[in-house]
């Protein structure tokens, strides 16, 4: 996957987040990227292809940031800080990727859908291994439907009132770890 793939496909996002997937044109993400519309075409079969491709490389961010913040850790406690302090950051400095992911999860590909899919479902299991560490109670769907939970908690940044990024960061900590570890 080439740098350039990554760069328009970044640049889509935005575009969709703001317009919708059908209010944006192949010359609109040409025009985001500093390419014409037709040149698009040298990197992506169409718009379909350059969703798909953003959904995969934040996901494949997600996961791969998620297993390095993790390993970087040898205290459970540590872990789940850093797995929180991650998603936070996504969510506040990549509020267009939420919008889209939810608004245009239809219009990706069985392929695409499986791909995205495989690794938000290991990116849930990552956090899942983390709590289950805190938390023995909690059975493994136990722990899966909290973490799901917590994640609609932290994705709802797009939506929410703005109190300022600082004070939202440590609000969204303080929930999330709250809500993980009761």
């Amino acid at each position: 996957m080439t740098t350039r793939r990554r760069e328009i496909a970044r640049s889509a996002v935005e575009l969709f987040a703001d317009r919708g997937f059908h209010g944006v044109s192949v010359g609109d993400v040409g025009a985001a990227s500093g390419i014409s519309g037709p040149a698009i075409y040298k990197h992506f079969r169409g718009k379909e292809e350059v969703l798909a491709q953003a959904l995969v490389d934040i996901s494949t961010e997600l996961l791969d940031t998620g297993r390095a913040r993790v390993a970087a850790h040898d205290d459970a406690s540590d872990r789940l800080d850093a797995l929180v302090d991650w998603h936070i950051d996504f969510a506040v400095s990549h509020p267009a990727y939420i919008v889209v992911q939810e608004r245009e999860w239809s219009r990706l590909d069985a392929d695409a859908r499986a791909e995205v899919r495989a690794l938000q479902l290991a990116y849930v299991d990552l956090w899942v291994d983390v709590v289950r560490s805190l938390r023995d109670d909690l059975q493994r769907a136990e722990a899966r439907a909290v973490v799901q939970a917590v994640f609609g908690l932290l994705n709802s940044t797009p939506h929410s009132a703005r109190i300022g990024e600082d004070a939202l960061r440590t609000l969204l900590a303080r929930m999330a770890r709250a809500a993980l570890l009761a």
